[in-house]
């Protein structure tokens, strides 16, 4: 469906188009302003909306989003990032994500209560996240030349505000995370050194395990921002010296968990893996939502959308082989853990190492020490490069401050975003036990899965079809979103009923009402197919659907200060968006392209 560009926008946005000496008495008169030919933004302060009530003002301009053809053109003036990554780097950069030190520790410590059976829990895990993959490959084909991941097709699917409260949760995941990884490799660092014998317990704890002072309020380790320093430096540098850096340690960590995987083999004993499922199904369930998480990282190749040699073809591949690489790399890890011991003598801190340890396999340990500083430097390195192309995107959509927009000329590398990231992880890590936030982590990631999912199937919709009326005054584009959310919700109580073991009636209440929402989504809604060369994700709505609803269901597995973690600081972002936000916001990624904000469909006549 073509519409011209003034009918894309609500109707005051298309009255006040018509009235052009009353622009500047309104936050809005951007839209207009960016498509007059002049080829400058104006970015009106809080005064030019005087004209305009703040809560209407606030409430119309949360309710922006960028149209699907919305395209950065920054790289095309010499101002962007550089497309230097293949499909190789692509599949090493989402592994390098998502495996770290945690393949030689949870895998154990999973074990022991869902015994061997933490290789079905690993399965099914991965099988759950196939579904977010496969909803994030298709909208990485479709906005191939622009970062933001989850921000921006939440930018383009739904609103401003939604789409700023997402990066906003994600975020906090990103560097509390990335302060955590960091202590962590130091520790590691130092275990690792420690191996020499004349350095055994001759390195100070304030060095790289953390000393607390005042009560535990400060946890002073001083190698854990010299090292995010250093990969700090080699990303300013440019994506191709990250890159190379990703992929010889991602590669490295490979090899040793393959070497570890086959030294182990010859130790199997099959009597360890009877029973195989000791403690019943439900442990295993309940494993698999643990282990969910030690899949986290592919959608850093969806935010490295820029700089991919071959986008639409290339971002789906790496997306899904990555994700693929590392479901096999986890299960032949739990198949030869479970089987070199009974699950019950496994440990809690080391159970890989103490595993080869008491098969006389020693040399092997210094093996799975290695593999662990590799995996935790990938994972730090690849966060960390994440979050800098996010606060690349804000910036240029006028979100965050324009300083966070700048790429360097050079370099081509977001050279401002890349030292406050660093800067951030290094004061946390430096002067905070942040390993005590680690329960309020992953509120992010299963918002930003979730939001991405439900885009999927609303970018699906026929623009005829959800411009049309349901009930009253409620268009059919709204109804799909509400039964998006009731899906959404359905999902939560149904988590929360298996968490506190609630009757099961709650379950099956919450389950039949999310399917007659997803009936709805099905039979009420018109989808548009993926027109080639893109990648379509199979089974829509149904596929988005059911990944919405699992990974509510796992957000309601979190811990309760999560969830108040997720109330603070969504509220704390609406203040954020509502003082700063909605009056800078630009209608376009850079300065040299005319996309104007549109409204919701049903806003359209």
């Amino acid at each position: 469906m073509t519409q011209g560009p003034t009918s894309l926008l609500p109707v005051w946005a298309r009255t006040t188009a018509r009235r052009p000496s009353s622009r500047r008495q309104s936050l809005h008169a951007t839209t207009a302003e960016a498509m007059d030919g002049e080829g400058a933004h104006h970015r009106p302060s809080p005064s030019s909306s005087s004209g305009r009530p703040f809560l209407s003002g606030l409430c119309a301009a949360a309710l922006r989003r960028k149209p699907i053809s919305a395209r950065a053109s920054a790289a095309a003036s010499g101002e962007g990032l550089v497309r230097q990554l293949g499909v190789l780097e692509l599949v090493l950069l989402g592994i390098g994500a998502s495996i770290g030190a945690g393949i030689f520790v949870i895998t154990g410590t999973v074990a022991r209560d869902a015994g061997p059976g933490v290789t079905i829990s690993f399965a099914l895990a991965g099988a759950a996240f196939v579904l977010n993959a496969l909803c994030y490959a298709e909208l990485a084909s479709r906005f191939p030349a622009v970062v933001g991941g989850a921000y921006l097709y939440t930018y383009a699917a739904f609103n401003e505000l939604t789409a700023f409260l997402v990066f906003t949760q994600l975020m906090l995941d990103y560097h509390i995370g990335a302060a955590s990884i960091a202590r962590s490799l130091a520790s590691y660092f130092i275990q690792f050194l420690e191996l020499i014998p004349s350095v055994k317990g001759n390195v100070p704890s304030w060095i790289g395990h953390g000393e607390e002072f005042f009560g535990g309020v400060i946890s002073v380790n001083i190698l854990a921002p010299i090292l995010l320093v250093i990969l700090t430096v080699i990303l300013c540098r440019g994506v191709k010296e990250s890159s190379a850096v990703n992929t010889f340690m991602t590669t490295l960590k490979i090899i040793i968990v393959i070497v570890v995987v086959f030294a182990g083999v010859f130790e199997v004993d099959v009597s360890n893996w009877s029973p195989f499922m000791p403690n019943g199904f439900k442990a295993v369930v309940t494993g698999s939502t643990v282990v969910f998480f030690a899949y986290v990282g592919f959608d850093a190749v969806a935010n490295s959308a820029e700089e991919a040699k071959n986008p639409q073809r290339d971002l789906p591949i790496g997306i899904l082989g990555s994700l693929l690489a590392c479901v096999i790399l986890y299960v032949a890890v739990c198949l030869v853990i479970t089987g070199m011991l009974p699950y019950t003598l496994l440990g809690e801190d080391a159970p890989l190492a103490e595993a080869f340890s008491a098969k006389g396999l020693k040399f092997v340990t210094v093996l799975i020490s290695i593999g662990a500083v590799a995996g935790l430097t990938t994972t730090l390195l690849v966060g960390l490069y994440v979050q800098s192309r996010l606060y690349l995107g804000l910036g240029r959509d006028g979100l965050l401050p324009s300083i966070f927009s700048k790429v360097h000329p050079t370099l081509h590398t977001p050279l401002h975003s890349q030292i406050w990231v660093g800067c951030v992880a290094a004061v946390l890590a430096g002067l905070f036990n942040v390993h005590a936030l680690s329960h309020i982590l992953s509120v992010g990631t299963l918002t930003g899965y979730s939001v991405v999912s439900a885009c999927v199937i609303t970018l699906r919709w026929s623009d005829k079809a959800t411009n049309s009326r349901s009930l009253g005054k409620i268009s059919i584009w709204q109804e799909g979103v509400f039964c998006l959310v009731i899906v959404a919700l359905c999902g939560f109580i149904a988590g929360i009923s298996y968490r506190f073991s609630y009757s099961i009636a709650f379950i099956i209440i919450a389950f039949l009402i999310a399917t007659a929402g997803s009936f709805s989504l099905l039979f009420r809604q018109v989808y548009v197919p993926v027109d080639p060369p893109r990648f379509s994700c199979p089974g829509v709505p149904m596929v988005p659907i059911v990944s919405v609803f699992f990974n509510m269901f796992l957000f309601a597995q979190l811990h309760e200060e999560a969830w108040y973690r997720f109330v603070i600081l969504s509220f704390i972002a609406v203040g954020v968006y509502a003082g700063y936000g909605q009056y800078n916001a630009v209608p376009s990624t850079s300065d040299h392209s005319s996309v104007a904000y549109h409204g919701v469909p049903s806003e359209a006549p």
